[in-house]
C-alpha cells in the first residue's frame, strides 16, 4: 500500500483511511486518488468491514483541494480523462457500505467534494470548509456545484462556490453540509462512536438503506417509493432480519452476520 494512503482495520469492523500528506496539507494528487480508489474496491469485498472512515493526517487539514502544482501544465483533454478514470468521488458515492468523512481541519475544493461524497460529515471546531476554486478562475469539477446544493440548498451553494469562502465547522454544520461539529479533542471519539453503533447494525440493511436513500435523488417519488418497498420486502428473506425479529422478542442484543 502506497505510504500517500493509511489504511487501517480497527476493531468492531471498522476501516479507517487517512490521506498522509501532511506537509501537503493532505492535498489530492493523483496517488492518492488511485490508491483511494483501490482501497475501497478492497474493502467493499471485505466481509470484516462494514463502515469506512475517510480522514487526513495530522490536525491541521482533512484534504486541502488538489494538488495545484498538477494544474500548471494540464491540458484540457488530459485533465478531462485525469478526472474522470477511475472516479474517486462516484467510487466513494457508490460504496455498497456507509462511509463517513472525519474533517479535522481544512476540508477545501476536492476536499469537501470528497467529504460531500460521503455519507455522514463530521468536521471539528476548528475546520474550514469551502470551494475555493473560483480564487484560480475554476469552478468545482469533481461535484461541487451538483452535492453541494442537494446538501445546503442553491443560495448558500451558489455563495460559497461564486465568494469562494471558507466556513468553519459550526457554520458547516448549521447549514447542513455536516451533520455535527464538535471541539477537536471530541472528534476522532465522537465519529468512531458513530462509526460503531452504525457497523452494529445488519450490514444488509445498511447497503438496502444507503441504494434507497441515494436512489431520492435521481428518481421521482413513485418509482423512489417502488424501489424502497423492492428492498424492505427482500430483507425479510434474510437471515439478519430473522435474528433482529428474534433478538427483539427475546429482549436481547442481536448478532448481525450480514447474511
Amino acid at each position: 500500500m502506497s505510504d500517500v494512503l493509511l489504511v487501517e482495520k480497527l476493531d468492531g469492523h471498522i476501516a479507517k483511511l487517512t490521506v498522509n500528506r501532511p506537509e501537503k496539507l493532505n492535498a489530492l494528487n493523483g496517488a492518492v486518488r488511485c490508491a483511494i480508489f483501490g482501497a475501497l474496491d478492497r474493502l467493499a469485498a471485505d466481509d470484516e468491514v462494514r463502515v469506512v472512515i475517510i480522514t487526513g493526517a495530522g490536525d491541521r487539514s482533512f484534504i486541502a483541494g488538489a494538488d495545484i502544482s498538477e494544474f500548471k501544465d494540464a491540458r484540457p483533454v488530459e485533465q478531462y480523462r485525469s478526472m474522470t478514470r477511475g472516479d474517486m468521488y462516484s467510487a466513494i458515492e457508490s460504496f455498497p457500505k456507509p462511509v463517513i468523512a472525519m474533517i479535522n481541519g481544512f476540508c477545501l475544493g476536492g476536499g469537501c467534494e470528497l467529504a460531500m461524497s460521503c455519507d455522514m460529515r463530521v468536521a471539528s471546531t476548528s475546520a474550514r470548509i469551502g470551494q475555493p476554486e473560483i480564487n484560480l478562475g475554476l469552478i468545482p469539477g469533481a461535484g461541487g456545484t451538483q452535492r453541494l446544493p442537494r446538501l445546503v440548498g442553491e443560495g448558500w451553494a451558489m455563495r460559497l462556490v461564486m465568494s469562494g469562502e471558507l466556513i468553519p465547522g459550526e457554520k458547516a454544520e448549521q447549514i447542513g453540509l455536516v451533520e455535527a461539529a464538535v471541539a477537536p479533542e471530541e472528534l476522532e471519539g465522537h465519529v468512531m462512536e458513530l462509526a460503531s453503533n452504525i457497523a452494529s447494525r445488519s450490514p444488509v440493511a445498511l447497503q438496502a438503506a444507503k441504494e434507497s436513500i441515494l436512489a431520492a435523488r435521481r428518481m421521482p417519488l413513485d418509482e423512489g417509493l417502488k424501489f424502497e418497498r423492492s428492498w424492505f420486502s427482500l430483507l425479510f428473506s434474510t437471515d439478519d432480519m430473522a435474528e433482529g425479529v428474534g433478538a427483539f422478542l427475546e429482549k436481547r442484543k442481536p448478532e448481525f452476520r450480514g447474511s
